[in-house]
């Protein structure tokens, strides 16, 4: 049984649903519908892809993340911050919306659900901590910024090709502004003005699909203004079809290979944060190597249903939450929900104006930049803060993959700097110099301590060890070469209160008998 449950989790907690909780989360989760449709258009549209696609997002993988996954309220989909970067790795290979482009998306989601499925069977759910929250920060703003930039020329009515960065996009719309269409602007900026109103008067109210709505019924009635408007294009309302998948082909893998691994970790990061954070208000424990499997899982199976690359929703997740869903089921119920409307509403979604649509997303933007993190971050840490700046202007001058790996990178380098140069505190008890270590002495902080015992006046020195938790071959070595410089002007090293599996390292290397430093309680 637990062998069973292990593959399939949610026999844990299905069986325990009654009537009540079930028409709950079936509540819950056409409210997550009604939020997630407008959403998954403009998130498909920001992919390149044709507008059906973020629907199907929307509908197998959400399926699959919810009965794997371990926590209630996580839901996933199509995001911002995904599309963009699945837009910048797969727009310079094929033309956008095309079908080769559409097959290149697929399988680059096919590679991201691999590379999680195998993070999550290895247990390798710490390798997401290595990209902070900082790094997370950074991307986001810069994404917005691409995201907005990108989507200006739809809002303004003008045709422009895109660009590979934010800059050239930013100069091909200037050499353009005099040719702006007034009535795609208007329509655009009214459905700006009224998804801020319906916000700001009615937080719970869908403001995305109401602005929607309303902009669109305007636009209609009105065909001697804005019947040159261009409008989202059409599509055959029906469930996700089937997607063969070129797998065969191992050079074209390869070269998605990198950018599978940086969007796979980018939504692994933004799955995890997301649950975590809700899991510490409902007080719920989450297993994050299942969450791992579960959303790596949902990305190999949902590219075969032509469902590209999904991650946690903020939205989404946030509103699961605040309407009291009982179980994982109010998600699937949601992706259930999203399925009719696909089949159903497809003559209708054709209506929407492009402008219109631009102007949502630009809203969307806005609400993707963390403004209270970024100030927290700012009084918190400076160079986790420099962290963010380096990784939002990467984001805007270079691939938005490679941006995710100078982030981490600029992590590392500022953690490295950090535990380099451990806290040391230096005392005189009679004739031996005290140095008090508070930290783990590995081969980045081995040359630093080196030199701090070097500078040791005194023949004796005692290293009190109580905050060493770790130690290093290369942290050993220094120290037995340390206490034998000592030796031979007539002088010690002692360590004192070390932790056992220090002690033993310390041993590893030439035996207890021929170790040349003491130890002392």
């Amino acid at each position: 049984m637990h062998r069973l449950s292990h593959l399939l989790p949610f026999l844990t907690w299905l069986p325990r649903q009654s009537g009540r909780s079930l028409r709950q989360d079936l509540l819950v989760g056409l409210s997550g519908a009604i939020l997630a449709l407008p959403q998954s258009i403009a998130y498909a549209l920001i992919a390149g892809l044709p507008v059906e696609y973020g629907l199907y997002a929307a509908i197998v993988p959400v399926l699959i993340a919810c009965l794997w996954g371990s926590s209630w309220h996580l839901i996933c989909g199509p995001t911002a911050a995904i599309s963009i970067v699945l837009y910048a790795s797969i727009s310079p290979l094929a033309v956008a919306g095309s079908g080769d482009y559409v097959t290149l998306v697929l399988l680059l989601t096919f590679l991201g659900g691999v590379f999680q499925l195998l993070l999550g069977l290895l247990r390798f759910g710490a390798v997401v901590n290595f990209v902070s929250q900082s790094v997370v920060l950074g991307f986001t703003l810069g994404a917005a910024i691409v995201i907005a930039l990108g989507q200006l020329p739809n809002l303004l009515g003008l045709d422009l090709p895109s660009q590979a960065t934010a800059l050239k996009a930013l100069q091909e719309l200037a050499g353009h502004v005099g040719d702006v269409d007034l009535p795609s602007l208007a329509l655009g900026l009214a459905t700006l003005l009224i998804g801020v109103t319906l916000k700001l008067w009615r937080p719970r109210w869908p403001s995305l699909l109401i602005s929607l709505l309303l902009v669109s019924l305007t636009a209609w009635l009105l065909p001697g203004i804005f019947g040159h408007v261009p409008r989202v294009p059409a599509f055959v309302g029906q469930l996700p079809p089937l997607s063969p998948l070129p797998l065969t082909d191992l050079e074209l893998i390869l070269r998605l290979l990198p950018s599978a691994v940086a969007v796979g970790m980018l939504g692994l990061v933004t799955s995890l944060s997301i649950a975590r954070s809700l899991s510490a208000r409902s007080e719920q424990m989450i297993d994050a190597d299942q969450e791992i499997r579960a959303q790596g899982l949902s990305n190999i199976i949902g590219a075969f249903f032509s469902g590209y690359l999904s991650s946690g929703s903020f939205t989404r997740s946030g509103l699961s939450f605040e309407a009291g869903a009982r179980s994982p089921m109010a998600g699937v119920f949601s992706a259930l929900w999203l399925a009719l409307f696909a089949v159903t509403g497809a003559g209708l979604i054709a209506h929407l104006p492009v402008p219109a649509m631009a102007g949502s997303i630009l809203l969307i933007c806005w609400g993707l930049v963390d403004h209270r993190g970024m100030r927290a971050l700012f009084r918190v840490s400076r160079s986790e803060f420099l962290v963010m700046a380096l990784t939002a202007a990467a984001t805007l001058l270079l691939e938005l993959q490679t941006a995710i790996y100078a982030g981490v990178l600029a992590s590392l380098f500022f953690y490295l700097k950090r535990t380099s140069r451990p806290r040391v505190q230096q005392s005189r008890e009679g004739e031996a110099d005290v140095l008090r270590v508070g930290g783990s002495i590995f081969f980045g902080a081995a040359h630093y301590l080196q030199v701090r015992l070097q500078r040791c006046e005194g023949p004796h020195v005692v290293i009190d060890a109580r905050q060493v938790n770790f130690i290093d071959y290369s942290g050993v070595d220094m120290l037995h070469r340390e206490a034998r410089r000592l030796l031979r002007s007539g002088g010690s090293l002692t360590l004192q209160r070390a932790r056992p599996q220090v002690v033993e390292e310390l041993h590893k290397l030439e035996g207890p008998q021929n170790c040349p430093i003491r130890f002392e309680e």
